[in-house]
């Protein structure tokens, strides 16, 4: 008898994890349950596509929804929430505009995904005032910038990753903007050094800074026309609020799947939940730390994407972990890279048991002689008792990425500071000098550890 495969959430864990099932078990009946309209896009891209170098909200689609259907067999339903889960019975209850009805399921993938976080902001409801965490808020906020007449001033909530794209999006567009940040500093899982580059060149960009700095309430009738901390009113005549994401953890909650201490749903090393053949992965999930071991809540795309095509393998009938993650990522900030993975500081690193020992060194991008290359700023973090690395950020103009990546690998193969000094890297003077920055930083970092 054919087996179903539920998947409720359309977008990179849930296709991912129902390509991937569908491809190693063309037998199985997969089924997919998106409330929206749209699957498989890019959210990344959205800032983008607000600048306007995206010009087609469209093209932010990996796979359209009629490939799903017609070429890879796989039953996708948009317009269709599940809205309760028995998992005793195993049938997920499906609304759409017509209709209630129950879907049972012998395998069920939660890929929920995140929404944005609105923060406790008197206002939030006023016209003007957005979030961008789905197509339609892309689509909705571009379409708001291009056509309003008497938009001068936008401000910006949040200096994480969202807030930053979104300042450099409507900088693109002429707008006058101001950024509100709570904490002292712009992205601050990135570190200080990183943090600091990062809100010169935001100010260096025409971006207004207001650091350590709370909002209390967004003023106006109907529409938002001032944004109001302790000490001042701001003027504005849009809000994007990007102050983070919180996992959509209520659909399996309320089926009585625990949660996690990081509040996403709880899972094991191949995306299982406490419920019998109920996985869950994306940004609704916790998955463990490469570095810790410890469960994290890391709600970025490849996460979501390598979960997800684990699970389908899984489910398909080869087991397959979801793997660690070490929360690696890079942002652009106007001309600037920001990059971070592991543990990137020394309070975080004891927090998790370590006895950390850091380094910041600032290094060439390419040979001195070699015109065109900028100095990048590494902070490199190692454990004083068994030398191994934990973790690096990295801020500056060109080959960040690349960098980073570097980290990241020696991260997931446990290598020690000393072993990450002797990585044979790839030198020649337009792209590096012959001791890579990252080679730099560990030789000075193995050199403070002793």
């Amino acid at each position: 008898m054919t087996e179903t495969f539920l998947i409720v959430g359309g977008d990179a864990a849930g296709m991912s994890a129902a390509s991937k099932a569908k491809r190693d078990d063309p037998d199985l009946d997969v089924v997919v349950l998106e409330r929206g309209e749209w699957v498989s896009y890019g959210a990344c891209g959205l800032p983008y596509y607000v600048k306007g170098e995206v010009s087609d909200l469209e093209d932010l689609v990996a796979v359209p929804p009629e490939s799903f259907v017609q070429e890879r067999d796989i039953d996708l339903r948009t317009g269709h929430e599940a809205t309760a889960i028995d998992t005793e019975t195993r049938q997920v209850t499906v609304e759409t505009e017509t209709e209630t009805y129950e879907q049972s399921y012998d395998h069920l993938l939660i890929a929920t995904g995140a929404r944005a976080l609105e923060p406790p902001i008197d206002g939030l409801d006023r016209g003007g005032v957005f979030t961008l965490h789905s197509m339609a808020a892309g689509r909705e906020i571009r379409a708001f910038v291009e056509s309003e007449p008497d938009l001068e001033r936008v401000a910006v909530i949040g200096g994480g990753y969202v807030g930053i794209e979104m300042a450099e999006a409507f900088r693109a567009h002429d707008l006058d903007v101001s950024l509100f940040e709570m904490l002292p500093q712009v992205l601050p899982t990135f570190g200080g050094a990183v943090g600091e580059a990062v809100a010169e060149e935001l100010r260096e960009q025409g971006v207004d800074l207001h650091l350590d700095t709370q909002v209390q309430r967004l003023a106006g009738d109907e529409r938002v026309q001032a944004v109001e901390t302790a000490e001042e009113s701001v003027p504005v005549d849009a809000v994007l609020v990007g102050a983070g994401v919180v996992p959509n953890v209520e659909l399996a909650e309320a089926a009585g799947i625990e949660l996690g201490a990081t509040g996403a749903v709880a899972t094991d090393e191949y995306g299982r939940t406490s419920a019998p053949d109920v996985y869950a992965a994306g940004d609704v999930a916790e998955m463990d730390h490469v570095v810790t071991g410890e469960p994290t809540h890391v709600p970025l795309a490849l996460t979501a994407n390598r979960a997800g095509r684990a699970i389908g393998q899984t489910v398909a009938g080869d087991r397959t972990r979801v793997g660690d993650v070490a929360g690696t990522a890079v942002l652009k900030a106007f001309d600037l890279a920001a990059a971070r993975t592991g543990l990137t500081d020394e309070s975080e690193a004891s927090e998790a048991g370590f006895d950390p020992v850091s380094v910041s060194i600032t290094a060439p991008s390419r040979a001195h002689y070699y015109p065109g290359g900028t100095d990048l700023e590494i902070t490199m973090v190692g454990d004083r008792e068994t030398g191994r690395l934990l973790g690096a950020t990295i801020v500056g103009e060109e080959g960040v990425a690349k960098r980073i990546d570097t980290v990241a690998t020696a991260l997931h193969a446990g290598l020690t500071v000393e072993e990450v000094e002797y990585l044979d890297l790839a030198y020649a003077p337009p792209f590096s000098p012959t001791w890579d920055p990252v080679l730099t930083a560990a030789k000075v970092l193995g050199g403070k550890l002793g």
